[in-house]
């Protein structure tokens, strides 16, 4: 399936809904905001690369827009809902935190500088957007947050400690959201996907393991497929399909939730 051009995965009833989406300049945040607004939605994209945001945006049409911004600086997150707020109104009925970086180094090789850039884009980054966001759904009585961990934000990975260290705190800030949040009828969940073929994140990460352990990219594939239960890599469409239903109405009685999206390699 194509997301770019192929037919819609399902109906989610998302007509109208507000969507902001950061870390959109990647396969994964793009896919998911082109499969939104064929549902109807409106949505607000942002990363670090202005050109392909604005790329993807004339590609989109009316119902996106977008604002370029660093995600760990206050200042360019705040400006990021100024520009929303211009555009789409004071709504954000729907936030996902895709933006992320990964990690691939031994630990006695890990900079400090290496570790706090982890935490600063997986952790801070989140955790800036949510505080943006909250007062504006607790004002609508509304609103879906859907966080992006790991599955190695479950079970560690080798050579890859700082990065699992930031995305095992995405499920406990989730948790700890869900909890304070429930009230003021906001779900907040997060994905945990596995190795995602075609995307940003297996092209850096194999990219480290096949330096790190001297191997051809053929032979990492087939040494991380034979992990997997279902004995294929995540496709972008698995992981755009769990978004969507984390954002409908089926997942209203869900939330602190971490779900993977592993092919069955995690269980728990």
């Amino acid at each position: 399936m194509n997301i770019s051009k192929g037919d819609k995965i399902m109906d989610y009833n998302l007509k109208n809904k507000i969507v902001m989406i950061t870390g959109a300049a990647g396969s994964i945040g793009e896919g998911i905001a082109r499969e939104y607004v064929k549902e109807g939605a409106k949505v607000f994209i942002t990363d670090l690369d202005k050109e392909k945001l604005a790329k993807i945006k004339g590609e989109i049409g009316d119902n996106c827009e977008y604002k370029e911004g660093n995600i760990t600086k206050y200042d360019e997150v705040k400006a990021v809902f100024e520009k929303s707020k211009a555009v789409f109104g004071e709504r954000v009925d729907i936030l996902v935190n895709v933006a992320g970086i990964i990690g691939n180094k031994a630990i006695e090789e890990i900079t400090e500088e290496e570790w706090d850039k982890q935490f600063a884009v997986n952790c801070k980054g989140t955790f800036f957007f949510v505080q943006q966001a909250v007062p504006i759904m607790k004002k609508n009585k509304y609103g879906k947050i859907i966080n992006f961990s790991s599955k190695s934000g479950k079970t560690g990975s080798a050579l890859m400690s700082h990065y699992c260290a930031a995305k095992g705190a995405i499920i406990s800030f989730t948790q700890a959201l869900a909890y304070e949040l429930a009230s003021d009828r906001i779900n907040v969940n997060c994905i945990c996907p596995g190795i995602v073929d075609n995307s940003g994140v297996w092209s850096n990460v194999s990219a480290g393991y096949m330096e790190n352990l001297k191997i051809s990219k053929e032979e990492l594939t087939k040494n991380m497929v034979s992990k997997i239960p279902l004995k294929r890599l995540a496709k972008i469409e698995d992981i755009v399909a769990v978004t969507l239903f984390l954002s409908s109405s089926g997942s209203d009685y869900m939330t602190g939730q971490a779900i993977n999206v592993t092919g069955g390699r995690e269980m728990h």
